[in-house]
């Protein structure tokens, strides 16, 4: 009797364990074809891996040749959305997080993806492409690269045609690229021009000559259009919008250059601005970049007050002049830090608080906004809109970073994108 319990009970398990395995064997298969239906359908594909984080879309380049020219390809880099997002800054080179929680690796620890004597450091930030040159050594002997820090694609751009001559006296290199409106980035380089063509120069002006290369054909071009500018202008702070590249104001009739034109444009100041005669001597705002396709000017209300304010300018479509964004009020932030305050200074001195004004940065929605800014020690993050802030970043370790003055051109916006070139 026992004997014909236990062999039943065998055969049941027995039945059990190959009713499972049949399971098994039909699950993977099923799962088999499902692969198979969506590995073979791009635009299936397309739709699911649209909506993955970039690290991922990254890791799947690698699964076959066809995953890869799909995922670099133009069609799929427009319609992936989560690589716009900008989840920190670098400021030199060093990362800084947005969110103080983010754990994950940053997008480099050094700028070595070419191996330059000199060193490499970053000029601009355009859109998720770097414009890098060399740290060090004269500017007759810098190179100049562009950089993907997330997908690690670089370039070495060919040297500005005109020999050491014209290469000795580059004032400014300015990147201009968008997925959508300049999808083959541009360089443009501003020189002073020779000797002998400063018969056309203006008295205290400085002649500056205009060249600009396209990776559609890797070549320079040296443009028709030549201008002329105070000789104290420091082209700085390269930001490019809508076909067009800006530098921070400097001087009292600032401009722009128009990217499709290749024309010099005057730029207006924000009213509140240019009664004080705007910006002599090389003097400049306190924050001039873009977020969300909006330009920005930010400068404090009034430095000789103890109240601590700053107005965030936005530049007009149409270019005829600014509106007041936002003012943001700072008084809390030196009750709660002291240690931006200057105490051995009178409270009407313009130095009387010690900070830097390092980003703008505006999100899907109006209540997203922030400001980065940095005080001793450490760099806080102020919304605008609920008036809260808090610090994201310890830079006691980093004493020169902490305590030195950063100006605006070492501050440069990480933004991830997928393009490559």
């Amino acid at each position: 009797m026992v004997n014909t319990r236990a062999k039943v009970q065998k055969i049941q398990n027995t039945m059990k364990l190959c009713f499972m395995e049949a399971a098994m064997a039909d699950s993977t298969q099923l799962t088999t074809q499902s692969g198979a239906l969506i590995g073979s359908n791009d635009e299936l594909l397309i739709e699911i891996l649209r909506r993955l984080p970039v690290t991922s879309v990254l890791r799947f380049k690698s699964v076959s040749k066809h995953w890869r020219s799909l995922l670099s390809h133009r069609r799929f880099t427009l319609l992936y959305k989560n690589a716009s997002s900008s989840p920190g800054l670098f400021v030199r080179n060093l990362y800084i997080p947005f969110n103080n929680e983010d754990r994950s690796t940053p997008p480099f620890r050094k700028l070595d993806f070419y191996h330059d004597p000199s060193g490499i450091r970053i000029v601009q930030s355009c859109n998720g492409l770097l414009l890098c040159c060399s740290d060090r050594g004269h500017v007759r002997a810098r190179k100049y690269y562009i950089f993907n820090p997330t997908t690690k694609q670089f370039a070495l751009l060919p040297s500005v045609p005109g020999g050491m001559d014209v290469r000795k006296t580059i004032r400014f290199m300015g990147l201009a690229f968008h997925q959508t409106d300049c999808v083959h980035y541009k360089v443009v380089c501003f020189h002073r021009a020779k000797p002998d063509e400063y018969l056309f120069a203006k008295p205290d002006k400085d002649l500056f000559r205009i060249q600009i290369y396209s990776s559609e054909t890797g070549k320079w071009k040296i443009s028709d259009q030549s201008f002329s500018a105070p000789y104290y202008t420091n082209f700085s702070c390269g930001v490019y919008l809508n076909h067009a590249l800006y530098w921070a104001p400097t001087c009292v009739s600032p401009s722009y250059f128009k990217l499709d034109t290749e024309e010099i444009q005057s730029l207006p100041l924000p009213v509140a601005v240019a009664p004080f005669g705007g910006y002599r001597d090389g003097a400049r705002p306190l924050y001039f970049g873009e977020s969300h396709g909006h330009l920005h000017l930010g400068e404090r209300v009034d430095r000789s007050e103890s109240h601590l304010q700053l107005n965030v300018y936005e530049m007009l479509n149409d270019h005829s002049g600014w509106f007041l964004k936002y003012g943001v009020e700072l008084d809390e932030v030196p009750i709660a830090y002291p240690e931006m305050i200057h105490s051995y200074l009178d409270p009407s001195s313009p130095h009387y608080y010690k900070f830097d004004f390092f980003d703008v940065v505006r999100g899907e929605e109006e209540e997203e906004m922030f400001i980065v800014i940095k005080i001793p020690g450490k760099i806080i993050r102020y919304n605008v809109v609920d008036k809260s802030f808090k610090a994201i970043f310890d830079l006691n370790h980093l004493y020169a970073i902490s305590y030195g003055r950063i100006g605006h051109s070492e501050v440069h916006r990480y933004i991830q994108t997928l393009a490559s070139f």
